[in-house]
């Protein structure tokens, strides 16, 4: 049977099941155009699935991550009686170093949004006041970009100070409640919107370029690398890769967790409740957000200290 059968079948099943499936499907589409589609599936060796996985440059966390797309596919085959073994090699690389995230210190943010009004040396296709009042959002609420950016006039009550989030990442939907000073920003960026003339249906995009089309996220990430390079934030720990702009979730959760400590919260209650305001359908998925910077572990040293003080420990 032609690879590009098996795995077009293949991509249908993992949907029925309820998965996006968009990034492996794309691998495996990308398998196809480096093999060839009309070869037998059976046909496929060894020697010709090694180079997709390596690709050109030293082997990075992508080698993985094609090699769990391709694992998942040939153990389909394997299952159906379509391929007698697999040619993929039993033994991988060590994984490189883990990425880290990167948590913004305060006066970094401060820095951000000050760039973010001053950042264009030229009349850009966004609105310096559209992408602050973004990044402000982002922030203060800890969206993922591409939900912030499909956010329409209906999703933003600025009266109650709810967002309504649709058709996540996990196919559900929630409401995201904000504080006063962010509903003010909001506030503020809407009636600009209005002034400016942009459509007030209630599909019409929230976040709009000067034509009134909405925002696609190459634009924010654009924009976005301009202006931390204006307000020169970047890292100082050897990584190869600089802040990004979806850290400003990662930022959230830290400091959110770190304000928990420092008002003597219950923590362990309340992560379920960050989890759901994140969006994920798991704790432990909220768990990745929780880098431990040097502030969230001297919250957490002293909260140990007057547990253990208290007589907390035998």
């Amino acid at each position: 049977m032609r690879l590009d059968a098996v795995i077009t079948n293949y991509i249908a099943y993992r949907k029925t099941l309820g998965e996006r499936f968009h990034t492996n499907a794309q691998i495996l589409k990308s398998f196809i155009r480096f093999i060839g589609g009309e070869i037998e599936i059976n046909d496929i060796r060894p020697d010709q699935v090694n180079p997709f996985l390596n690709g050109t440059g030293p082997i990075t966390a992508s080698w993985h991550v094609k090699f769990n797309a391709l694992l998942g596919f040939y153990r389909y085959a394997l299952s159906r009686g379509l391929v007698r073994t697999s040619p993929l090699p039993t033994t991988k690389p060590r994984r490189p170093q883990p990425f880290v995230p990167y948590i913004y210190r305060p006066e970094e943010l401060q820095r951000l949004l000050n760039a973010s009004l001053s950042y264009q040396k030229n009349r850009s296709i966004v609105e310096p006041h559209m992408v602050q009042t973004l990044l402000l959002l982002l922030y203060g609420t800890g969206l993922r970009l591409s939900e912030a950016l499909c956010l329409n006039l209906a999703d933003v009550n600025l009266k109650q100070a709810i967002l309504t989030i649709r058709d996540t990442k996990f196919f559900t939907s929630r409401l995201v409640p904000i504080n006063p000073l962010l509903n003010q920003k909001l506030l503020q960026y809407a009636t600009l919107r209005h002034q400016a003339g942009h459509a007030q249906n209630d599909d019409a995009p929230f976040f709009v370029k000067r034509n009134g089309q909405r925002v696609s996220i190459w634009n924010m990430e654009q924009a976005f690398q301009r202006i931390r390079q204006r307000a020169c934030v970047c890292r100082s720990d050897g990584a190869r890769y600089q802040p990004r702009l979806h850290d400003l979730r990662h930022t959230f959760a830290v400091h959110r967790l770190t304000s928990w400590y420092q008002e003597g919260k219950d923590v362990q209650r309340l992560l379920p409740q960050l989890s759901t305001y994140l969006g994920h359908r798991h704790l432990a998925a909220t768990s990745v957000y929780l880098t431990m910077t040097p502030e969230l572990l001297a919250q957490a040293a002293q909260r140990f200290e007057h547990y253990a003080l208290k007589g907390g420990l035998r």
